[in-house]
Order: C-alpha cells, then structure tokens, then sequence
C-alpha cells in the first residue's frame, strides 16, 4: 500500500473520531431481540469512556456491534478522565494508554482486568507546508524543552516553531514524555513522564482531536498525535530510533517496534525506546471490571470477544492501527474470560 493510500485511509479514519462523545444508540434495551435485528448472541447497552487515542477503531468496532445488537455508548475523554469514571464505577469499562498503577488499582474493590485491544503510533505532527521534517532525538527533546524554537535551527526554512500539547490527563501524554525521558537526561530530570506534566513551553488542547484541530490552526504548529489525525495539511516528522535510524509511521515500522515490547505477565508492559522501527509506538488497554458485573456480564464478553477476533483486528491497518499479533490476543482473551458477575 502506498504511502499517500496509507495516509488518505488513516485521515478518513480520524475524521470519524473528531467527535468527543462517540454515541452509538439503537432502539431497545438488554434483552430487547429487535435491538439485534434477530442476532442469536446477548443484546442491550454499555456505557464506557477513556482514551482518544483508539477512538477512530474504537468507534468502527462499535458500530459494528451495533448491528449485533451490542450498543456501546463511548465518551473518548482521555485516559485520565477514562480511569477517573472507572474508579467511580460510573461506567462498565474503561480504556486507557496508559496502564493503570497498583495504588489506583488497589482503589477498585471488584479487581482491575487490563487488556491490551489494540495498538498503533504517536506522531509528532507539524503544520508547516514544504518542510519535510526529520528529528533526531535530542532535536525532538529540544523542541518540546523549549530550547529550539525556530525550524531553521532543524533544517527548514525561517519559521517560529510553536508547540501545543495535551492539556488534559492523556495516555498519549504519557508514552509521548516517557519517550522523551528515555532520549533526553534533561527532560527526564525535569518534566518527566506521566498523563499530565508541567509542559516548558506550548499550548494546551484537549484530546487527540484538539491537538490535531488547534495545530491546524496554527502556521509553525508542532505537537504530538496518535497517527490518523494526521491529516488535512499536517505531516508527520521522521524520528530517530535507539539505532539512530530515521524512520517515518508506518504499518511496518510500527509493528517491527511493537515486536520489542514484552508485555510481562501482567500484560502492561512497553519500550519507551526501541532500537528498531518507529520509536513511539504502545498499545492500548481496555480496562475491566473482574467481578460484580451483574447480568451485563454476556455483553463484556461479546464486545471484546469481538473487538479481539480476526476480523475486527483485521481492519487495523486501514484505520491507523496496529493488528495484535496472535499471541498478545490470545493472552487478551484468556483476561476476558476472567470477567464474572
């Protein structure tokens, strides 16, 4: 496929995520057969929130549960808000970036599943037409640092550089800053890596749609993205890996990345700086109630029984994302079948 094929799919794919509440709704309740137009499997309603990152798939996935019958109501609010309402039991699952800590963890009397769903890149996104930006790593800690400030200074032309990040709780801010404390001593002595931090320098903007809609905005805007919201005269710079390679976001250079993460036995594992492929690369979590889930228990296992099957996860590449390799599904769904009322 080619690189512009690539990038027109992932940009389709992201103008579906624009949204920042992803509601799918159909007539009736659980229970209610017609809500599935016959389908023999469980029917009714979920309410979940959280990460934007995945929402462009999240979202497709769900429409096709819909036609099932499986309804999925889907606030993409960020990681932070995602585990805050999690924590509250205000929804029936949650998804995350980032992997929730064992103290926040410890805060959830009905126990905490983390199931990895899906996988894909962070960009670095710029707004800046004929600059075809390539960043070595202490030039990308330096942007973001506020130590550079012109993209002479990382060769294009004379243009201030101005930077937008995350302003709200973000898995993606997460894996972004812990890549950049992998890379840079200074950052990792300073800012350091967690879903908020005190930015140096930059504008703040909501979700990875906000990012993405304020960069737009903003001639000499730089800022960090999941990959299908680059789009509609953003571009994506090549970053430097572990082995000082350039390299692009692509299918191929992200999945040769993921292939380093060892997930551990707790499914949570990552690599803030692999020495092959695209440097920013993580998966993506969804986060489960393991007990006390009531008569919606059926419908759980059906949404990620599905979202986990092959051809839900077939449709990833199309959409941005990363297909699970076999053996991290297998390990997903040995989580889900943990699910209990």
């Amino acid at each position: 496929m080619s690189v512009f094929r690539r990038r027109t799919l992932r940009s389709l794919a992201a103008t579906l995520g624009l949204a920042g509440t992803l509601t799918l709704a159909a007539c009736g309740g659980a229970g209610d057969d017609a809500a599935g137009g016959g389908s023999e499997g469980p029917t009714g309603s979920l309410n979940a929130a959280g990460a934007s990152f995945p929402a462009a798939i999240y979202q497709r996935w769900f429409q096709q549960l819909a036609e099932k019958g499986v309804n999925v109501n889907y606030q993409s609010v960020g990681s932070g808000a995602g585990v805050r309402q999690f924590q509250a039991e205000t929804v029936d699952f949650a998804a995350s970036d980032a992997p929730m800590k064992e103290d926040a963890i410890a805060e959830v009397s009905r126990g905490v599943l983390q199931i990895p769903m899906t996988a894909g890149a962070i960009a670095v996104a710029y707004n800046f037409e004929g600059c075809e930006l390539a960043l070595n790593q202490e030039q990308l800690a330096g942007i973001f640092l506020g130590s550079i400030t012109n993209f002479s200074e990382v060769g294009c032309d004379d243009k201030p550089i101005r930077v937008v990040h995350r302003s709200d709780g973000s898995g993606t801010t997460f894996n972004f800053t812990k890549h950049l404390a992998a890379i840079s001593p200074e950052w990792d002595g300073g800012p350091g890596a967690d879903k908020s931090i005190s930015w140096p320098v930059g504008v703040g903007a909501k979700g990875n749609e906000g990012v993405s809609a304020q960069l737009k905005q903003i001639d000499g805007g730089i800022g960090y993205v999941e990959v299908a919201y680059v789009k509609d005269g953003l571009q994506a710079a090549a970053l430097e890996n572990a082995s000082g390679e350039s390299v692009m976001p692509t299918n191929e250079t992200e999945s040769l990345a993921l292939a380093s993460i060892d997930l551990g036995p707790d499914l949570i594992g990552g690599n803030p700086n692999p020495d092959q492929g695209y440097p920013i690369v993580t998966f993506t979590w969804i986060l489960a109630y393991e007990t006390g889930n009531g008569d919606k228990t059926p419908l759980l296992k059906e949404t990620f029984d599905f979202m986990l099957s092959e051809e839900a996860q077939a449709q990833a590449p199309e959409l941005g994302y990363v297909t699970l390799p076999p053996e991290v599904v297998a390990k997903s769904k040995e989580q889900v079948a943990r699910i209990s009322e």
